[in-house]
């Protein structure tokens, strides 16, 4: 399925492809160079091009709800601004921050604040968002500023009915809920009793809508968006990753997964081990093994970035693995951080979507 005429030749001519950031059923979204009447900018594109013929109609039910909400939230600077919409795809502004499940703002209180105030912004203008218990649907911004993305659920009201402040009151517990993950300590009584209260609609939700939807889109559609990563880094990444701890010569092994172009999510498993001739091994014990397609790119690091518990920060991997670069400076928490990226940024696997992103003041120690 090709884009209309219009679409086609407006991209054509302002569109310069970038990186791929997810590729489902839904759409097709990238992140590239947009020409606007003021110079490239940066944007994120969402096309339905190749949209199978069976998710067609609700992809575009979804495209156009998005195009409808981001067209009202032009100008309440809490989510991306509309840069340019046709009738089978459109292109929001990138906002320069990183999703929230990547980002972990432990402790901060100003950042749920943030959120709070984008969330009454958002609600005035009589948007619902409807899809906020993802994290990845909130961005912690290079600012330090709550933002929205992904309108896709978004309602639009004409006026503040008994059904918006419903959609309303969710939107504000399920942020209400990352701030307890994340900040529990700034709740405050009133917010505590917001969280103790479900609505009666998202009572009967819970109870029969969402096995429904989980029925349809897991079931039907085979779509599961963990993070972003669907059924493979469900099923998959956890029995990969056994296998490649069996090897005596790796320590550790953290698998994330990245969008690709070909089979629509790919993994990326990053090796902790001292041979870098070990990766042609894996893949051999890998496919003789036949418990799950092996990662598409597997990298042998000296070591992986860590956090205080000893866990590897994959939030990191997977910046690396997705090849959005530029992202990973306001991460870098010491000296050790910036030198374990240099180690894995120089022999880095996926080269196929990189693009000029690469951030040219990336503070790396010289060797």
């Amino acid at each position: 399925m090709s884009l209309p005429r219009n679409d086609a030749a407006e991209l054509a001519a302002r569109w310069r492809d970038g990186v791929l950031l997810k590729r489902d059923v839904f759409s097709i979204v990238e992140r590239g160079r947009f020409r606007t009447d003021g110079g490239e900018v940066d944007g994120v594109l969402r096309r339905l091009d190749e949209v199978p013929w069976w998710s067609y109609g609700l992809a575009l039910h979804l495209f156009s709800r998005e195009r409808r909400a981001l067209e009202r939230a032009r100008d309440l600077d809490v989510g991306p601004k509309l840069l340019w919409a046709g009738r089978r795809a459109l292109v929001r502004g990138f906002i320069d921050g990183v999703a929230l499940h990547l980002a972990k703002p432990h402790g901060d209180a100003g950042y749920f604040r943030s959120a709070r105030q984008a969330l009454h912004r958002l609600h005035r203008a009589g948007i619902c968002h409807n899809d906020l218990a993802k994290e990845q649907n909130w961005l912690v911004g290079r600012d330090g500023r709550a933002y929205l993305t992904d309108f896709q659920l978004a309602a639009c009201f004409a006026q503040r009915s008994r059904l918006f402040r419903i959609a309303a009151y969710e939107d504000l517990r399920h942020m209400l809920k990352h701030k307890r993950s994340y900040a529990p300590e700034a709740l405050t009584p009133k917010e505590r009793k917001i969280l103790a209260r479900k609505s009666v609609v998202a009572s009967v939700w819970l109870k029969t809508g969402k096995k429904v939807y989980q029925a349809i889109t897991r079931g039907l559609f085979n779509f599961r968006d963990r993070e972003g990563g669907g059924k493979r880094l469900v099923n998959d990444a956890p029995v990969l990753a056994e296998l490649i701890r069996r090897n005596p010569a790796v320590r550790d092994t953290a698998i994330v997964a990245f969008a690709d172009r070909r089979t629509g999510v790919g993994l990326y498993a990053f090796v902790e081990a001292d041979e870098v001739s070990l990766e042609k091994q894996l893949r051999e014990e890998l496919a003789a093994a036949k418990a799950a397609r092996p990662p598409e790119h597997i990298q042998v690091v000296h070591a992986l970035p860590r956090d205080k518990t000893g866990l590897p920060r994959t939030e990191i991997l997977q910046l690396v693995a997705m090849n959005q670069i530029d992202l990973i400076e306001p991460m870098m928490r010491s000296d050790e951080d910036r030198a374990f990226l240099r180690d894995i940024l120089e022999s880095r696997k996926n080269l196929r979507d990189r693009f000029n992103f690469e951030s040219t003041d990336l503070n790396l120690p010289a060797r």
